[in-house]
């Protein structure tokens, strides 16, 4: 269905939020992970698994950010972006922003088989298998972008702006795969580590309370992750259902509106991955050394 735009003011005040939101979070996004890829890589004689998975869900929120500028730049200029280029753009967009997601998957398993198994995960963790995932991961997300670009053919009135184009079937499949599948390993792990995390809670007050700081810093992942990619994707998933059945223009458009808002929301992760991931992670390994030993951090 091809529904024209006919909320001209509604889609100023969306441009408008677009603006407003897209500005602050490039200046943070850009200096968040800046800083957090400077201590990885310039103060840290030697990287951990945790850290390698880290720079690597630094590289796919710099990528993002990259694209902000573009995405501003359709608001701001009366001229659209070449149609290839456009292409090129949102299919980077798009695929950094799954493989976030699978990163902040995989280190929710290592993280979970580093706490509930601290000695049989030794086989299964070292640095050199962390990288060979990361560039594994890498290599499928550079090929997948590649032939999006070249294969599929994005239709948009303006570039990065959905209002008004057809949904491609591929989003469904996205939603699944990249966001239904992570989700529901991301909270099994979840759930496993506050589990194992809890039942090694003493009288010892201090480990109390590294312990519930270890569990709300887990917590939080879980529902940042929600918070940022549950909206999209279940606008997109809405959108496409709508397109089947043929709802009315005005059904679309609502809900082109709220793809608009949750797109802001996604596009926040790329700040948000930081406070929750690099700047916290030496705090919570060290909130998960529970005994004198130091059983949970020397196997990390």
């Amino acid at each position: 269905m091809n529904c024209s735009s006919s909320t001209n003011v509604t889609e100023s005040y969306l441009q408008l939020l677009n603006v407003t939101v897209t500005i602050p979070l490039l200046f943070f996004g850009i200096m968040c992970n800046g800083l957090a890829l400077w201590v990885f890589c310039c103060k840290m004689k030697k990287w951990k698994v945790t850290v390698i998975y880290m720079v690597s869900l630094i590289m796919s929120d710099i990528l993002i950010l990259l694209t902000f500028p573009f995405q501003l730049y359709t608001y701001f200029s009366v001229s659209r972006l070449e149609h290839n280029l456009c292409n090129a753009l949102v299919s980077l967009y798009s695929m950094n922003m799954y493989t976030s997601i699978f990163t902040i998957t995989i280190i929710s398993v290592d993280r979970y088989l580093a706490i509930r198994f601290p000695v049989k995960s030794k086989r299964w963790r070292s640095p050199g298998k962390a990288t060979a995932m990361c560039c594994m991961l890498w290599l499928f997300q550079i090929s997948l972008t590649v032939v999006l670009t070249l294969k599929i053919d994005y239709i948009f009135p303006v570039c990065f702006q959905y209002v008004g184009s057809t949904l491609n079937p591929l989003f469904l499949l996205f939603t699944v795969v990249g966001f239904i599948v992570p989700l529901i390993i991301i909270s099994f792990c979840t759930v496993q580590v506050i589990r194992t995390l809890y039942w090694k809670e003493t009288k010892d007050v201090n480990e109390q309370r590294s312990v519930r700081k270890a569990i709300n810093i887990v917590l939080s992942n879980l529902v940042v992750f929600v918070i940022c990619f549950l909206p999209v994707n279940l606008g997109f998933t809405i959108r496409f259902a709508a397109e089947t059945l043929e709802a009315t223009c005005y059904t679309i458009e609502q809900i082109q509106h709220f793809n608009s808002v949750a797109l802001l929301v996604a596009n926040s992760n790329c700040v948000l991955d930081s406070l929750c991931y690099y700047f916290v992670a030496g705090e919570f390994w060290k909130a998960s050394d529970l005994s004198p030993k130091n059983r949970f951090t020397k196997h990390l």
